[in-house]
């Protein structure tokens, strides 16, 4: 296994102190069920409230990171939800002694141990099950994993879908940046931890800054990294390796990163669109208009000024965890949090109202 996978997998004590504490943090949140999210009064005296309500039963399926079993049945249960864990075969026996610690303390606290449950099975036709909705049980599958596994769950859901897609994250340093933050924001955005969605896969420099090319190559390749890069970069460094077309658009969650030189903002805003997943992308620039033009034009979930892509976490986002990041456009994008996995009825409160012929 690639050392980037092992690192998903492994729990130590560390990380189980942190999934506790996110459990913790879920607990502190304000209950996202019941908000008044819009009220009014119409002509005719009617009363007229939309109010967040729970989902349903949400199907998550996850492939190999430990915390998501922990994160994903607190969201469900902080946000009124049932939630069905279905995660990967490598992480199978730990993921179900999660659950057995989640179940033990909602019997503890007098709640359902049934609101969170799990496929107890590594059989790949319990997803399909899932994914058809288990008879109408299911309303909702949120999918947290490789490309694969999404782009099965988008061809076969006959449920809705949050699309969590491959994080093809992007940090653009312009003219405008200052060197020091750059090379600090790229390095951290890389190498923090190469294996989350978060993790930056790609680095694009203004060719206008073309001093800033060999330290910030230099700072990756110091670090372990490896660099692919088009021909500017390649001159820059001789241990650059030349990037092929399909690097560009590869989530590699690994010690790899392609870098480029592009034609400025407009530049960057471009190669974003074309080879990116919307997912989440950066600038580096101590120019506000510049940052401004990027942080609306980058049509991604996650956009971020002077800051490393790092942070699309839901958890930093004061989310307490999240589910995933979405990457659609429809009812959720971003951090999935609590108020996330919530939707709306409308309460009409009347005094006899009829509608007239």
């Amino acid at each position: 296994m690639k050392s980037s996978f092992v690192d998903r997998l492994t729990l130590d004590y560390a990380r189980l102190e942190a999934m506790a504490t996110g459990l913790e943090d879920i607990a502190a949140l304000n209950d996202p069920v019941g908000r008044v999210l819009e009220k009014w009064t119409r002509p005719n005296g009617m009363e007229i409230s939309r109010i967040a309500v729970p989902i349903g039963v949400i199907g998550i399926i996850f492939e190999s990171r430990p915390n998501v079993t922990a994160d994903a049945g607190g969201l469900c249960l902080k946000s009124g939800n049932a939630a069905i864990l279905r995660g990967g075969s490598d992480g199978y026996h730990t993921s179900r002694t999660v659950t057995a610690a989640l179940q033990s303390g909602l019997k503890q606290a007098g709640l359902p141990e049934a609101a969170v449950q799990m496929v107890e099975t590594t059989d790949r036709a319990a997803v399909g099950e899932m994914l058809a909705g288990l008879n109408g049980s299911i309303d909702l599958i949120v999918p947290r994993g490789g490309k694969n596994l999404v782009a099965r769950v988008q061809a076969e859901a006959r449920v809705p879908v949050f699309s969590h897609l491959e994080g093809i994250c992007h940090v653009y340093v312009d003219k405008d940046a200052d060197l020091e933050m750059a090379k600090s924001i790229v390095l951290n955005a890389k190498m923090r931890r190469t294996g989350v969605c978060g993790s930056a896969e790609t680095i694009l420099i203004d060719k206008a800054a073309a001093q800033y090319l060999k330290p910030i190559i230099r700072t990756l390749i110091d670090a372990g990294c490896e660099v692919r890069g088009d021909t500017q970069a390649q001159k820059a460094d001789a241990q650059v390796k030349p990037a092929n077309e399909q690097d560009w658009s590869t989530e590699y969650l690994d010690t790899i990163v392609t870098l480029g030189v592009v034609d400025g903002v407009d530049g960057a805003i471009a190669h974003i669109a074309k080879y990116g997943s919307q997912h989440t992308d950066s600038i580096v620039t101590q120019n506000r208009t510049t940052a401004e033009k990027f942080l609306t034009e980058v049509d991604s979930a996650i956009v971020l000024h002077n800051a490393s892509t790092q942070f699309a976490d839901g958890g930093e986002f004061g989310f307490g965890a999240e589910i995933g990041i979405a990457t659609g456009k429809l009812h959720a994008r971003g951090p999935v949090g609590v108020e996330q996995l919530t939707t709306f009825k409308y309460q009409i409160r009347g005094q006899g109202q009829i509608r007239p012929v």
